[in-house]
């Protein structure tokens, strides 16, 4: 391991930064939301307003002693944050505790009968069935009269930008504005990860998927384009294991998107037959990790987890959380070597991102100069740049 500086955590105890803002006003924006999204019942109600009290005034609370997953909440640090203000633990792992705690809330884990009802599935399928998808599928029948080169770069750059579909980030103003801005690329490592794949013959590509929606249909796009044109031989889906971070894909919304597709006609439906064939024969295949929806980084990773990330030609890792957990959800100077904070990483691995968080690595000191000058600190969190880093062998 390389040596890196050291970085402070993130966490949400300072009033005007990024995390503080997550915490105190998206949250309970997403309770209310939650709230006004189902007919929920009077217990679940009292839930959401004692979980809305708790996060925002109270402190971290153990879970039920019969709570399914306490176990892995003690590994991941709960006996330690227990008794401590949301505010004063690290930022990554009070936002997962708090999707954590919201589910509790309206009885996803049951029993009972809004057992596995995902608390957001009403404002994924609105998203997926837009007149917005619409014209992104639409598109993809021009798209097929293009060169090869031309259609894997047009894949790979919506699935990139698809992110911007967040339904978290959007949940605020300032998202929906800056939704509309001009984008633009900040780091472009494109030509190493082609070459990566060209060099794949027929190996395994993982895809460590984020948003759902309008972002998630053009992942699949660009697994049906690889394993279509041969450049993958398999392909492996990482999705939580449970609704999370609003947006976040889940199996059942890897079968909404396919569903979505297949019943498009032209060339969208042609890419989800495509798919679907490849979930039935074994060339595509979906994980739900528990450690996928874990308030850790990713250098935390599991053995079992490790390996199959090891094995793989490529690992590409989707969306701002992923990132964060990627490189570490710390306040790292922006030129610091995304191949040094990841070099734990067991395999080729690369980043796909939009930027919604403090959190960045792996800039040249030109373009972070370039970025404090036009915008000052919110060219981090805006949503309106973008990038795309390698990291093969260690090399950076």
């Amino acid at each position: 391991m390389p040596h890196i500086p050291s970085a402070p955590l993130l966490l949400g105890n300072r009033p005007g930064s990024f995390p503080h803002s997550v915490l105190a006003e998206r949250h309970p924006a997403i309770i209310q939301q939650v709230r006004e999204a189902f007919p929920y019942e009077p217990a679940q109600h009292r839930a959401l307003d004692e979980l809305l009290a708790n996060c925002t005034e109270g402190a971290i609370e153990p879970l039920p002693a019969d709570a399914h997953d306490r176990d892995h909440w003690e590994t991941w640090g709960l006996r330690e944050h227990t008794g401590h203000s949301w505010f004063d633990v690290p930022w990554l792992w009070s936002e997962s505790w708090f999707y954590r705690r919201l589910l509790q809330a309206v009885g996803f884990f049951g029993p009972g009968s809004w057992q596995g009802i995902d608390p957001f599935r009403p404002f994924k399928l609105a998203e997926l069935d837009s007149a917005e998808t619409d014209q992104e599928l639409a598109a993809l029948d021009d798209l097929a009269d293009r060169p090869a080169a031309e259609q894997a770069q047009a894949l790979l750059h919506g699935s990139l930008w698809g992110n911007r579909a967040d339904l978290g980030f959007r949940l605020s103003a300032e998202g929906a504005r800056a939704a509309d801005a001009a984008p633009g690329l900040v780091a472009d490592d494109s030509d190493r990860l082609w070459s990566l794949l060209d060099s794949a013959d027929g190996g395994t590509l993982c895809l460590v998927a984020d948003n759902a929606g309008r972002e998630l249909v053009p992942d699949l796009l660009l697994v049906a384009h690889l394993l279509g044109t041969g450049r993958i031989g398999q392909a492996v889906l990482h999705v939580k294991p449970y609704p999370y971070y609003v947006s976040d894909a889940t199996t059942a919304d890897v079968v909404d998107a396919l569903r979505r597709l297949t019943g498009a006609g032209g060339a969208a439906a042609a890419y989800g037959r495509r798919l679907w064939s490849a979930l039935a024969d074994g060339r595509l295949t979906l994980r739900a990790h528990p450690f996928s929806s874990a308030p850790l980084p990713y250098e935390e990773m599991p053995g079992d987890l490790r390996a199959e990330f090891a094995s793989a030609t490529l690992t590409i890792v989707k969306g701002d959380l992923n990132y964060r957990r990627l490189v570490g959800d710390r306040l790292w100077a922006p030129t610091t070597p995304f191949a040094d904070v990841t070099a734990y990483f067991p395999g080729p691995v690369a980043a796909l991102r939009t930027l919604k968080s403090d959190v960045i690595t792996g800039l040249d000191a030109p373009t972070e100069a370039a970025l404090v000058a036009a915008e000052g600190r919110r060219w981090r969190t805006s949503g309106t740049h973008a990038l795309i880093q390698v990291r093969d062998s260690g090399k950076g």
